[in-house]
């Protein structure tokens, strides 16, 4: 069976909410899910994983929380097939530096897929745009794993 690690960082329970709708995305395609709260509890080894989603909030001007700074310094090496997701407001900073934090990480894990960005609470008609981005998501992996085949 296929793996998924989901790891985030939240502290409105936005990010925490979207990081439930990728994950009941992912069981309903038959994956296996792990979900993980960045900096809560021991870290689950990402090599035992398929791939690995990270999910993060934007902090202060277009930054990356430091907890998700460490997460990303603790897995210590660049896992392949890694996806990203944010959620940010544009109401600080403008549409630069939404889901900044999001766009900096898919930049540095080289993901495949552009990240997801969410306007604060996933509730509503960005309900729909989650479920899409995690089938892209699911998709994608199946794509590259025929290759492999």
């Amino acid at each position: 069976m296929v793996s998924f690690l989901i790891a985030y960082a939240s502290w409105s329970g936005n990010t925490e909410e979207v990081a439930q709708i990728v994950e009941e995305a992912l069981l309903s395609e038959g994956m296996d899910v792990t979900v993980h709260r960045i900096g809560i509890g021991p870290m689950p080894n990402p090599r035992q994983f398929d791939a690995m989603i990270i999910g993060s909030f934007t902090w202060d001007k277009g930054s990356t929380p430091d907890e998700v700074k460490d997460f990303v310094a603790d897995v210590g090496y660049k896992p392949r097939n890694v996806y990203v997701f944010g959620t940010g407001d544009t109401q600080f900073g403008g549409d630069d530096l939404f889901c900044h934090a999001a766009v900096k990480l898919a930049r540095f894990y080289e993901s495949a897929i552009d990240p997801l960005k969410i306007e604060q609470s996933p509730r509503g008609t960005q309900e729909k745009k989650v479920i899409e981005w995690s089938k892209g998501v699911f998709q994608h992996w199946q794509h590259l794993h025929a290759l492999k085949y």
